[in-house]
This record gives structure tokens, C-alpha cells and sequence, in this order.
């Protein structure tokens, strides 16, 4: 049965397109043509982000993922990466999304169009192929590489605007414009490093409601693979539907069901389900094709098959866990996360571990919706810190959980120093002591900064409640809600930017003003 499943994969995962490329320089705002008159605004946060993001670079890797003379034409590049900004920044739906944009001149401009049009430019369904096509580890290396880009951009802003100032805005922050400049051997900036769950929008598992939607299963296979043999076959097979769905709800409809009525439910529905497998089975053997209902319904059976198993390995031990335990039929990759937290123990979804600069950017660094140990990641972290940046970070600030052993030790042989306090029996000068404790306390207002990344993500951008189905979209949906916040810093750091920059011009004006009226007094006193 998995060879059969791998191979209907394989022939749905076959579907080819061209790419166009279109050489053409960057469009500036001022050439985007309104049919109603006027032109756009340059201080419009849409114009801003368009300069902020090197679409030009970007393409041209996007372009070598396609055929070039085969299949039908896909869509560009930056209306693809375009859409998707939009729709996380904004959180809105699909059809939202499109509707805004038939609207909008300033989202058309975004996303790469020439001109104003009435129409809308895509039909909301492309969404789940962007999604698809552009998967995390793609928006992962946009992130990069937008980060880099914008922290150029406004440095070299800053740079010919004045050059007594220097830097643009103060956003240096380790990331080097000029590729040529010698690696420095110490350590610098600070690396804040946290996981966390990402909820997935699927209704709270319990055992018997899991079992009960595999029953629905299993009979919509049997209705849909007898009509074509039932001279073959003869009667249908009985499920006793009624029976199985009234057994179900006499026990989901109480407020508290004792523990014995839900086990006797579970082993109801669990014996359902052992016929109506035979019963397929016996369809199979008599000639019944598993994708006569389609083939998603055949990859739910598959999942059915694995839930009985584990069901019933929960009935008849007193273990309550079990590895890879499926939680959802729809969407089998979700597994329970145990979080420990007060508000939610267990959370479903895919755990997370993200990294923040001093500068106050942040990275994707690890995805899986497997459970796992954060701490097993702060050398992977330091090292992809040490490949953006060029050297390891100074301080890593992070909780108890990262405070190992391995990585304490990873951390002194890289001169890294790690947040916390030291191991061993505490020092017995009151004055370092007390310094200790200061530098404790300051390491953990900086990790704040982290908690704060999370927050942010899951109350404006979307990491809340990720309402995509597919794994693959799912990633994608968590990357770009890194990216989007990304975005929003770099805004920022352009907004202080110019504001300083006003502010300097607005001085040099009243000093030439001063030094204007001063030679006019002088000047009238000779």
C-alpha cells in the first residue's frame, strides 16, 4: 500500500511550467501608469518595501527552479513573493487578499505590475501554489537575503547623504556591506535564542471523536469501491452506521462521562472499525480499486489503519503516550507538543526554534512538528550566526533549558560567554557576587527582546493560529511570518533614519540662519 501511495505522489507531484523571464529594469514608482491621473506617493510604506527587497537577485534564482521552453507559463517571481508579503502582513484571507489588490494601485505597484488594471492579476486559488513553490527554505534565504539587502541599502543612504554621520541610522549591527573586508577574529554582537509552538487550526483531539471520524472514513470507502463490483462482490458489505454514530454520541453529548462509559465507546468504535477494514479488505480482494473515492480518501486510510493500531495499543496498556501519535486525520503530520505551560500544557502544531540579533532581527532556524529538545540547537545557532555575520556572537542569552553541560562547554571553547548563573559552589566575595547577579538580571531584560519576537508574531502576523493544511504550506505560512517582521524593522530603521536626517538638515538650516544673522550685524555695526 505505500508503494501504491508513493506512486499516486509521484504522478500528482509531475506537473510542469514554463518560466518567462522578463528582462526589464526596475519600474520606478513615478512610471506607473494611473488611468484616473496622478502619480503614486514616494512615501507610501508599499514604495518603501519595494526598495528594500532585491527583487532582482531573488528572481533570478526563482527563474532556474523552471523549464524554459515546456509547460504553462508561471507567474513572476515578485508577484508570487508579493502576494504572500501582503497576505501576512495584512492577515487576511486569500480572497481578501485579491480583492485588495484589484483595489489597490499601491499593492499592484508591490507586486510588480506596470500599470493600474481593474482586473484582478491572479484568481485566489494561485495562493496555495505560491505557497507551495516558494517553500521555507526558500523564504528562509529571501529573509537572508532581504536583511542584508535593507541594511545595505540604508547604510550606503546614509553614507552619501552625509558623510560626516556615517552609518544610516545605527544599524550596523555586525551585518558587513563590503564582502572584501577581512573576517574579524573576535566576537561580537548578541544572539538570543527561544522555541516555541506554533498552534494549528484543528478541533482538540480525544480518542473517541478521532475514532468515531475514522468510522466516517472507512464507510465512505466501502459506498464508494462496491457499486463498481457489486455483481462480483453481491450485497454490501453492512456497516451499521446508525448503531456505530448513536453509540458515539450517547457519550460525546455528557458534560462528564465517567472513565468507563468513554473506554466501553472506544472499544465500540474501535470494533466498528476492525469490520469495516476486513470489509475493504475483502473489496480488494475481489477486484474494488481503493481510489474509486478519490485519492485523498485513500491516504485518510492509510492514517485510519495506523490510528486503530495505536488505539488499540492504548486500550489494553496503561501507558496513555505513544510515539507519533496521530492527532488529526486530515492533516497526520501534526503531532502533540508538551509545553508545560499554564494556559495550555499541550499545544498542536510544529515547534520552532528562532534566533534574535542584537539588531533586532529574526531568523527561522529549525521547523518540526516532532517534539524535540531546544537546547540541542544552540550550536547549530552559533554557527549559522558565525556564517551571517562572520564571527561567533559575544553573548547568547537563553533559558535554563540551554544551560547544558555540552553547550557550556561549546560556548567557552568559541570564547562565548552564555547567559545564567556559572556552575560550582557560589563565590564568596559579596562584591562579585552581587555582580554576577547584575549581569544576570541584564541578560535577561535583553532576552526579553525574544519573548517579545514570539509575541509579536503570534498577535499580529499569524503565528497565533496557522490555518493552512498542508505541511508544506504550513512552513511556508511560518517563514514568511518571520520575513514580514523582518520587513517591519528594516521599515523602521528607514523611518529613523530620514527622521534624523531631517532633524540634521533642520539644525545645519538654523546654524546658516545664526551665522547669516550675525554677519548682518556685524556688517551694520561697521
Amino acid at each position: 500500500m505505500c508503494a501504491i501511495r508513493l506512486d499516486i505522489a509521484e504522478k500528482q507531484s509531475r506537473v510542469f511550467h514554463m518560466y518567462r523571464r522578463e528582462h526589464r529594469h526596475q519600474l520606478s514608482f513615478e512610471n506607473f501608469f494611473l488611468p484616473f491621473g496622478g502619480k503614486l506617493s514616494g512615501s507610501n510604506r508599499w514604495i518603501k518595501l519595494v526598495e528594500l527587497i532585491p527583487w532582482e537577485e531573488l528572481e533570478n534564482d526563482y527563474a532556474s527552479h523552471f523549464s524554459k521552453g515546456f509547460g504553462a507559463p508561471a507567474k513572476p517571481f515578485r508577484m508570487a513573493l508579493g502576494a504572500l508579503i501582503i497576505k501576512a502582513r495584512l492577515a487576511i484571507t486569500d480572497e481578501e487578499l485579491v480583492e485588495q489588490i484589484k483595489e489597490n494601485p499601491y499593492l499592484q505597484f508591490f507586486i510588480g505590475l506596470e500599470a493600474f488594471q481593474f482586473t484582478a492579476p491572479f484568481d485566489p486559488s494561485m495562493m496555495v501554489y505560491f505557497r507551495k513553490r516558494l517553500p521555507e527554505s526558500v523564504i528562509n534565504d529571501c529573509n537572508e537575503r532581504i536583511v542584508r539587502h535593507g541594511l545595505t541599502m540604508i547604510q550606503s543612504a546614509g553614507t552619501d547623504d552625509d558623510p560626516d554621520t556615517g552609518t544610516g541610522g545605527g544599524s550596523s549591527s555586525g551585518h558587513s556591506s563590503n564582502d572584501d573586508a577581512p573576517t574579524p577574529a573576535v566576537n561580537q554582537g548578541t544572539l538570543l535564542i527561544d522555541a516555541t509552538c506554533v498552534p494549528v487550526d484543528i478541533r482538540y483531539p480525544t480518542d473517541l471523536s478521532l475514532l468515531n471520524e475514522a468510522r466516517e472514513v472507512t464507510e465512505k470507502l466501502i459506498d464508494a469501491m462496491h457499486p463498481p463490483i457489486r455483481e462480483a462482490f453481491g450485497q454490501k458489505p453492512r456497516t451499521h452506521c446508525k448503531k456505530a454514530r448513536q453509540q458515539f454520541l450517547a457519550v460525546a453529548k455528557k458534560k462528564r462521562p465517567r472513565i468507563s462509559k468513554i473506554r466501553k465507546a472506544i472499544k465500540q468504535q474501535l470494533g466498528h472499525l476492525e469490520r469495516n477494514l476486513a470489509s475493504i479488505d475483502a473489496l480488494i480482494a475481489c477486484g474494488g480499486c481503493l481510489l474509486a473515492a478519490g485519492s485523498h480518501w485513500y491516504h485518510k486510510l492509510l492514517v485510519v489503519s495506523e490510528l486503530v493500531r495505536q488505539q488499540k495499543i492504548l486500550y489494553h496498556s496503561d501507558t496513555r503516550s505513544i510515539p507519533d501519535r496521530v492527532v488529526s486525520l486530515f492533516q497526520s503530520h501534526i503531532r502533540p507538543i508538551v509545553r508545560g505551560k499554564a494556559r495550555c500544557n499541550v499545544e498542536f502544531g510544529a515547534k520552532i526554534s528562532i534566533s534574535v540579533t542584537g539588531d533586532g532581527f529574526t531568523y527561522l532556524d529549525r521547523l518540526s512538528y516532532d517534539p524535540y529538545n531546544e537546547g540541542e540547537d544552540l550550536k547549530a545557532q552559533a554557527i549559522v550566526y558565525r556564517r551571517r555575520h562572520g564571527h561567533y556572537p559575544e553573548v547568547i542569552c537563553a533559558d535554563q533549558i540551554y544551560r547544558t553541560r555540552a553547550n557550556r562547554a561549546f560556548c567557552q571553547r568559541h570564547g562565548i560567554r552564555l547567559s545564567g548563573p556559572r556552575l560550582g559552589r557560589p563565590k564568596s566575595d559579596p562584591e562579585l557576587v552581587a555582580e554576577e547577579k547584575r549581569q544576570f538580571l541584564d541578560d535577561q531584560r535583553q532576552r526579553n527582546a525574544v519573548e517579545g519576537k514570539i509575541g509579536q508574531g503570534k498577535r499580529r502576523f499569524g503565528l497565533g493560529l496557522i490555518r493552512e493544511k498542508l505541511a508544506a504550506t504550513q512552513g511556508t505560512a511560518i517563514a514568511l511570518a518571520v520575513l514580514v517582521m523582518n520587513l517591519e524593522k528594516l521599515l523602521e530603521l528607514l523611518f529613523v533614519f530620514f527622521s534624523f536626517l531631517l532633524q540634521l538638515l533642520s539644525g545645519n538650516e538654523a546654524i546658516r540662519r545664526a551665522e547669516e544673522q550675525l554677519l548682518g550685524h556685524q556688517a551694520a555695526a561697521a
